[in-house]
């Protein structure tokens, strides 16, 4: 055996696309430090993507790599750990994996950027920036001597739903604004919300109160559908609704019936069922809403940082040192 296919083997599982964006030369070079690396681009399970994972002692995952399930590591699996560049891994690999191996995730990195977008979504609805950008390029004339009331974040109450990484991330962000902010989250440390300078409460207690209400949730039994028609209606009359967590958090025929009555606003980084929208799909044409492709994390600062913590992960992980973003079962089943 030479001394170089004695070295751990490393295989990155992405599509050509993605490999640069998550895997510079910076990080390549740190990365065949620790081992042999090779890229594979299968996407789905075939004999050549078993016999590469075969021989690989680490695999390196992104969005764009295939679903892993026990049976593709083989009877006696040469694998030990898998870095995944990314949060949520229950569409990236079945629960036997996360019981049989070491596997890492990466969501450290998207927490500021998705606040970052919430707020600028926030900021964007309340000074009404989409409906004065379509009265000058439809040639309007807009007296700017007529002030209007409500154009500004400043003192007003905002809720938050969900007080993970990105809660908490919008919380700091939002601080300076002097805004009033309500948190619904029933696992989370007061302590943490009061340290944010945040006030926890019942969802139903915060929404009427909430001129602008932020979700930042994942999807779980209890969150599924959580703003229905009911709790949508509890919201103030043109009340500022921004959702950077997940489609599913709301019932999209209820939202939709609220912006054709133009009761509230609404900015929507992700959506459900469909994801992308279809181009034809109504909720494309609502009046008060705005709508972006779900890339709140979606830079490239944000993706060559969640490589650099998966190879990190996985140099630790060959020194045989602790990992320090080890998923569990009971972490999976939370996740969306």
């Amino acid at each position: 055996m030479s001394a170089d296919t004695a070295r751990p083997a490393i295989l990155i599982l992405t599509s050509e696309a993605l490999f640069p964006q998550f895997f510079p030369d910076p990080l390549l070079r740190r990365l065949a430090r620790a081992g042999r690396w090779k890229l594979s681009t299968e996407n789905q399970d075939n004999p050549r993507l078993r016999q590469e994972i075969s021989e690989s002692d680490v695999l390196l995952t992104t969005w764009h790599s295939p679903f892993l399930t026990l049976e593709m590591l083989g009877e006696r699996p040469r694998t030990r750990l898998i870095a995944h560049c990314g949060g949520e891994i229950r569409a990236r690999m079945e629960e036997a994996v996360v019981e049989s191996l070491t596997v890492t995730n990466a969501p450290g990195p998207m927490a500021a950027p998705v606040a970052e977008m919430a707020l600028a979504l926030v900021l964007t609805m309340v000074r009404r920036i989409p409906e004065y950008s379509k009265t000058m390029r439809d040639g309007l004339t807009q007296d700017n001597r007529v002030a209007v009331a409500g154009e500004t974040l400043r003192g007003r109450t905002v809720g938050l739903v969900g007080f993970g990484r990105i809660g908490q991330a919008f919380a700091r962000l939002v601080r300076p604004f002097g805004v009033r902010l309500l948190v619904s989250d029933p696992y989370c440390d007061r302590a943490i919300m009061r340290r944010l300078g945040a006030t926890g409460g019942a969802l139903d207690d915060i929404l009427p109160q909430a001129s602008v209400l932020v979700l930042a949730a994942g999807v779980t039994a209890e969150t599924r559908g959580l703003l229905d028609a009911r709790r949508i209606g509890l919201l103030p009359p043109d009340a500022c609704l921004v959702n950077v967590g997940r489609g599913a958090l709301v019932e999209l025929p209820a939202l939709m019936q609220a912006l054709r009555e133009q009761r509230i606003r609404a900015a929507l980084d992700v959506t459900d069922p469909l994801e992308p929208l279809p181009p034809d799909h109504e909720l494309r044409r609502v009046p008060g809403l705005i709508l972006t492709p779900h890339i709140a994390a979606g830079g490239l600062e944000v993706r060559s940082a969640m490589g650099e913590v998966a190879v990190g992960e996985a140099i630790r992980f060959l020194k045989g040192q602790p990992v320090r973003n080890r998923v569990t079962r009971a972490m999976m089943a939370l996740m969306t």
